[in-house]
């Protein structure tokens, strides 16, 4: 993971000061890419403990198409906690643009629209079997007509697969990167989703290729950040996924292996 080290060494040498929604301030650089092998280890950071349990758990409750806090899922994850409204909702979010995208047909017969859903990933995964040269293999959760629904626009908003030689690889376009709370998780996140995906459609996981638009640090995470950048990267842990069908995955199924890091450090959420 010597790669998120040095995104971090770039930004805070080479970082523009910028404000941010939040008040909090930040040092900034707009658009970088890293790329993590999968076949080399399972890219979780280990100059820090990531909290993996949570990012399973996140994850499958976005691949059920949840939106609510209160799904069962959630029970340990409470990431989302501090934008929820008081029933736990947080509007169309993640899980449902990936599952239930909203599209209206009109009906002839009745003279009127009518509302369906497109299940992204199913759809995804259908052309990984059946159609794996094709350039269309896409997630999107950028819905524009739903963001002011939704609690937080998507800041990882658009997934691309490619499938070649027995090997899937993704790419992902993050518009805005949290690079000491968010990053870590979200390159977990996105390679257990590739892992998955590859494991239903017979395919090895190969190469996570990580874009970022507005990649930040935080001013209050600076001196955190400069303490994690001296640590030693360890040996990159393993992962295990039961061989069920892909919706059938429960958080028992992920199994993380030899996951050696370095202590916690506990950064503030801005909101």
């Amino acid at each position: 993971m010597k790669q998120y080290l040095d995104q971090i060494q770039h930004i805070l040498d080479h970082g523009e000061s910028r404000p941010d929604r939040t008040g909090t301030g930040t040092l900034s650089i707009f658009g970088l890419q890293t790329k993590y092998d999968l076949r080399l280890g399972f890219p979780l950071l280990t100059t820090k403990k990531v909290l993996f349990d949570s990012v399973a758990r996140e994850l499958l409750w976005f691949l059920r198409g949840s939106t609510n806090i209160r799904d069962s899922l959630t029970q340990h994850t409470p990431i989302w906690n501090a934008w929820a409204d008081k029933e736990g909702e947080l509007g169309p979010i993640y899980g449902y643009q990936w599952r239930f995208w909203e599209k209206f047909t009109w009906d002839e017969s009745q003279q009127l629209y009518k509302k369906t859903h497109i299940d992204q990933i199913k759809d995804a995964i259908h052309l990984i079997k059946h159609e794996p040269s094709s350039r269309r293999i896409i997630v999107s959760a950028w819905n524009v007509a739903d963001l002011d629904r939704m609690a937080l626009p998507p800041c990882h908003a658009f997934l691309q697969f490619y499938a070649n030689n027995k090997r899937l690889d993704c790419q992902l376009y993050q518009r805005s990167a949290d690079m000491a709370l968010g990053v870590p998780f979200n390159i977990a996140s996105y390679a257990l989703f590739l892992t998955m995906v590859a494991n239903e459609c017979d395919l090895t996981p190969g190469i996570f290729t990580h874009t970022l638009g507005d990649a930040h640090i935080y001013l209050n995470h600076i001196e955190g950040l400069k303490a994690q950048i001296t640590r030693t990267p360890m040996e990159l842990p393993r992962i295990e996924i039961a061989k069920k069908p892909f919706f059938d995955i429960q958080f028992d199924d992920i199994k993380l292996i030899n996951y050696r890091h370095h202590e916690f450090i506990k950064f503030p959420i801005a909101v």
